[in-house]
């Protein structure tokens, strides 16, 4: 039988990391490559109590069909969040989604014609990539240096493409980098969206992560005319499983994503927003989320020492100031695919670089994850990465 696939299928493939993440999936692997928060610190009782409390308050309630844009309490409490941050806005400009993954695909739906430029960061997150191939956009990627996004670069960019329709970010602790877009290059950001007449979708998972630093303004806050779209989730602050994340922009644009999100799914979890609110209103959020920093500071430091002790000194590496996630450039002539290859030999695995840049040009990165693996766990495992750094550099060396 000839397939009867939809012409978008064809720029759909299995995603390389998903192929790593099974095949780390293994418990004598010490893995580096997902992007997981530390599962001993979701709150399991506090969950259970919530739970608990929602079927004792609400009954078959918790359990019915729900609106398209959310819970409202959970709404209201978002909200409340987000103006701690700098963030005004109303119910109205809220939307839950189910993850902020979704809230990224219903942006590709929603924006993104066959053809339709649209500007990133190179490197950038890569289910982003996957998600807006979907629709078919053409990449423009941007340079980056240790302050994030380089202005000029984005600036040259906006000229040469005056047609692009919007310019995705992750201001905050950049996946896969770790990197934060310093205060003067947000402000340009704006400015330019401004004078080019183009969206801008923040996508902010990590930017309550901060264990070192100086707190920043989200682009949203510094937004002049409506033209920034607010993503974020509690993934990483509270449990990946019940996918909640949230989409804060105008109405105008609130509507239509909504319009999109009833013919997807209807609406996110009830029972799941419900425990979340339940959870927000009965404990303090802001107390456990200074513990997953903590823990995540702590973690990152002990594989920032790694790196200056067990890999090669001609290796450099990104320091974030939060998140979940360090970036290691090699010598130009590494692929990042051939150690991984060696690594996980060793029961040691992380993600090669290349699935980060939509047009897949530079093979000598790779990114770690520290969120998810104990400090002897990560001690060993670097010790096992520097090792074969060591031999695979040293034979690059020899074979030039």
């Amino acid at each position: 039988m000839n397939n009867k696939f939809a012409k978008r299928a064809s720029f759909v493939n299995s995603s390389e990391t998903r192929e790593i993440l099974k095949i780390t999936a293994r418990p004598e692997v010490i893995s580096f490559a997902g992007g997981l928060p530390a599962p001993e610190l979701f709150p399991v009782e506090a969950i259970k109590t919530a739970c608990e409390a929602v079927l004792n308050e609400m009954g078959p309630a918790s359990l019915q069909y729900s609106m398209t844009e959310g819970y409202i309490p959970l709404r209201e409490a978002i909200c409340k969040r987000m103006k701690e941050i700098g963030i005004d806005s109303s119910l109205e400009q809220v939307i839950i989604t189910s993850g902020s993954q979704q809230a990224i695909d219903l942006t590709g739906k929603l924006f993104i014609n066959e053809g339709d430029t649209i500007i990133c960061e190179s490197p950038t997150y890569l289910a982003a990539i996957n998600a807006f191939k979907v629709y078919d956009a053409n990449f423009v990627e941007v340079a980056m240096d240790d302050d994030g996004m380089i202005m000029e670069e984005l600036e040259k960019k906006l000229q040469e493409h005056p047609e692009t329709k919007f310019i995705y970010t992750i201001p905050d602790f950049q996946n896969p980098t770790g990197r934060t877009m310093k205060l003067e290059r947000r402000k340009r950001l704006i400015e330019l969206a401004n004078q080019y007449d183009v969206l801008i979708i923040e996508d902010n998972p990590y930017g309550a992560v901060r264990f070192a630093g100086k707190e920043l303004p989200p682009l949203k806050h510094l937004d002049t005319e409506g033209r920034v779209i607010y993503l974020s989730t509690f993934s990483k602050v509270f449990s990946p499983g019940l996918r909640l994340g949230w989409i804060c922009a105008d109405k105008v644009f609130i509507d239509k994503y909504v319009a999109f999100k009833q013919s997807a799914d209807l609406h996110t979890d009830s029972f799941a927003q419900m425990i979340t609110a339940k959870y927000i209103e009965l404990y303090d959020m802001d107390a456990h989320i200074e513990k997953i920093k903590a823990v995540y500071k702590e973690r990152s430091t002990v594989m920032f020492s790694c790196i200056e002790e067990f890999f090669p000194k001609n290796v450099s590496y990104s320091t974030p100031e939060g998140g979940l996630f360090i970036w290691i450039e090699l010598p130009e002539s590494v692929d990042s695919r051939e150690i991984f290859t060696e690594c996980l030999k060793n029961n040691v695995a992380f993600v090669p670089g290349i699935p980060f840049f939509p047009h897949g040009t530079k093979k000598n990165t790779l990114r770690l994850n520290y969120s998810n693996m104990s400090k002897d766990r990560i001690i060993e495992g670097m010790k096992r990465i520097g090792e074969v750094l060591h031999r695979e550099l040293k034979e690059e060396t020899a074979s030039l």
